[in-house]
């Protein structure tokens, strides 16, 4: 999947340690076990040193579940996305600062040294230690079964790994020949990536550290291929769905699917605590019941969920709001963070030889730009709520200039008939259709994931101007796995999806979207996929723009100050929209967000990412301070 960057502007800030920890009463929810010495109290649950989280925040209640609707049992994921329990974490401002770690020193942007916290324990009450870093590089990220590729390309600079060392129980370090800007901002990430694993529990699945006779049982009871199988099927940090793996985040999951309502339960050994010394999270519970997508609306205006977004559209907001005089809720609306909700992605790496040379002139890619009508879509889909014109950064990151976001973005059909026929596409067919080189009608199937509705609809506008300029444009529904297939093997022209992921970056976070960096970018899959593997696969970038790009990407890792990340951003930025090498329609759509009134600390605004079938990837991460009354 693509490493989702993108982060949310109102993240749980870190705050200096006081001793309201050691005076705080034990949580309710644990007061049982905790008087039948079942578990050992609050004070010697948390580490020595837990994170305070004292930003000005309403002080909460203990107690109270969360009840949410879901769709698909593998949305426990949004447990991880959630809870936002990261080694380093993005504060309101945007800075990355400690959180599951105590501290961190970073040396010449390469070097990095962790300080975990004294005490910290897993969710079973099993130390977390150094040990576990330990653990997943040497046993798992080099382990040729287990990673046949290696260790994550996300660790690599130049091709070349980093040093790895233990120094105590509590620090680890790691140490590349250059620069890595990316290190940082990947494990903030709302898909972070993991670099430990609770070893204590893994170890038992690994062949070089388990008993081999009952690894091999379990790889006949699972059904399983063999051992590196299993473990990766147990080893999911990700995706959350294995209730015995322990976790670090504030809720764990305790049901297994298939079910029909999966329980997160509070985290006993959770390292946060608030300005008054109370373990967080302050919601014991979280209810995660699996209905249709079509009935997330009704069940959501029913009362039946008390936070939700995911499942929800603008078109659903008047519904909503009138359900507030019913039930005990409110209707926020919260901007997506996309740099557009909708794209168009030419194929810059289409098989087809004629449909490969028209599409790399910019001239093209600008002329079906012009020939939107960008203000029209705003209204009819999304009310005039939305903020029209390319692909790029919103307004509300520091790097935004209006240019960007304007490029070829104005509804422009005599400029773009103007720039089709400097082509030399004059010839046209019996209906007006401009002619490919080839004699062919000019004609774009543009293909989708067949999962939103509003795909269709806007391709159903984009229609009528474009046939304006002499070109047809036609829709085809694919499945996703089917279509992100024939975009890779180039045999998709042009494809719909949504726009960038990252639409508030600042100049510390990287522009990997915006360079042939990865098979996912469709506008280049195989450019992207020449530089995931190295060059062992894919094409290598023969286009001088997207070379550039490349190149700007390779030195803004190597950039030692701020202001030269930000200037080499802006040329990327620049290129990009000069290029037109994706085609945004509008952005910053709002974004229904229901919550009870009986929750507290959800903020009235913010930003958030939804992926596929509106599935939420990334919210302000204030949910630790959630509170029910």
């Amino acid at each position: 999947m693509i490493r989702r960057l993108i982060l949310a502007a109102a993240l749980i800030a870190g705050a200096t340690p006081n001793l309201a920890a050691a005076q705080a009463t034990e949580v309710p929810y644990w007061q049982p076990l905790v008087d039948t010495v079942i578990m050992p109290p609050m004070a010697e649950r948390l580490p020595d040193n837990p994170h305070v989280v004292d930003d000005g925040r309403e002080i909460g209640v203990y107690g109270g579940n969360w009840n949410m609707l879901i769709n698909r049992s593998r949305d426990t994921r949004l447990l991880v996305v959630f809870g936002y329990a990261r080694l380093v974490a993005y504060n309101t401002e945007l800075e990355i600062l400690p959180d599951i770690l105590e501290s961190y020193e970073v040396e010449e942007g390469r070097i990095f040294t962790f300080h975990l916290r004294e005490g910290h324990r897993w969710s079973d009450g099993e130390p977390f230690t150094s040990e576990d870093f330990r653990y997943w590089w040497e046993d798992v990220a080099n382990n040729e079964e287990l990673a046949p590729a290696g260790p994550p390309t996300l660790l690599m600079v130049d091709d070349q790994p980093p040093v790895f060392e233990v120094i105590d129980e509590t620090t680890v370090r790691y140490t590349w020949h250059a620069p890595n800007p990316d290190f940082l901002p990947v494990l903030a990430s709302a898909a972070p990536l993991f670099i430990y694993r609770p070893a204590h529990f893994m170890k038992q699945y690994h062949i070089e550290h388990g008993d081999t006779a009952q690894i091999e049982a379990w790889v006949d009871e699972e059904g399983k291929t063999s051992w590196a199988s299993l473990h990766n099927a147990v080893d999911n940090m990700y995706k959350f769905d294995n209730p015995a793996l322990p976790t670090l985040q504030p809720w764990t999951i305790t049901t297994e699917a298939p079910a029909q309502r999966f329980i997160g339960e509070r985290n006993a050994y959770y390292y946060k605590v608030d300005a008054a010394g109370q373990q967080l999270p302050y919601i014991d519970r979280i209810f995660m019941n699996v209905v249709d997508s079509k009935l997330i609306p009704l069940k959501t205006w029913a009362g039946e969920s008390d936070l939700q977004a995911r499942g929800l559209a603008f078109s659903d907001y008047t519904f909503l709001k009138e359900g507030e005089e019913h039930n005990d809720y409110t209707v926020n609306l919260w901007r997506t963070a996309r740099g557009s909700q909708l794209a168009l992605f030419p194929n810059l790496n289409v098989s087809d030889p004629v449909w490969r040379e028209v599409l790399r002139d910019v001239r093209f890619r600008r002329a079906l730009s012009l020939a939107i009508n960008r203000h029209e879509i705003n209204q009819v889909i999304y009310y005039g709520l939305g903020i029209e014109g390319q692909n790029t950064v919103l307004p509300a990151s520091p790097l935004y200039e209006a240019e960007y976001r304007d490029a070829y973005a104005a509804f422009d059909l005599d400029e773009a008939n103007r720039l089709l026929d400097e082509m030399g596409l004059t010839e046209r067919d019996s209906q007006g259709l401009r002619l490919l080189p080839d004699g062919r009608p000019l004609q774009i199937i543009v293909e989708t994931a067949g999962e939103d509705p509003e795909e269709t609809d806007i391709l159903e506008l984009i229609h009528d101007s474009w046939l304006d300029a002499g070109v047809k444009v036609f829709s085809k529904p694919l499945q996703r796995e089917v279509l992100r297939n024939r975009i890779f093997a180039g045999e998709t022209v042009m494809a719909i999806s949504f726009g960038s992921e990252n639409g508030l970056p600042t100049s510390e976070m990287s522009p990997a979207e915006y360079a042939p960096t990865s098979q996912q970018l469709l506008q280049w899959p195989q450019w992207g996929q020449y530089y995931e593997t190295s060059g062992a696969s894919g094409e290598p970038v023969d286009m001088e723009g997207p070379r550039r790009l490349m190149e700007l990407y390779g030195e803004w890792r190597g950039a030692e100050s701020p202001e030269a990340r930000r200037a080499i951003w802006h040329e990327i930025l620049e290129i990009y929209a000069e290029g037109v090498y994706t085609i945004g329609l509008v952005a910053g759509t709002l974004q229904p967000v229901v919550v009870t009134n009986r929750m507290h600390n959800v903020p009235n605004r913010g930003h958030l990412q939804l992926g596929p079938r509106r599935a939420v990837r990334h919210v302000p991460a204030r949910n630790l301070l959630l509170h029910r009354r």
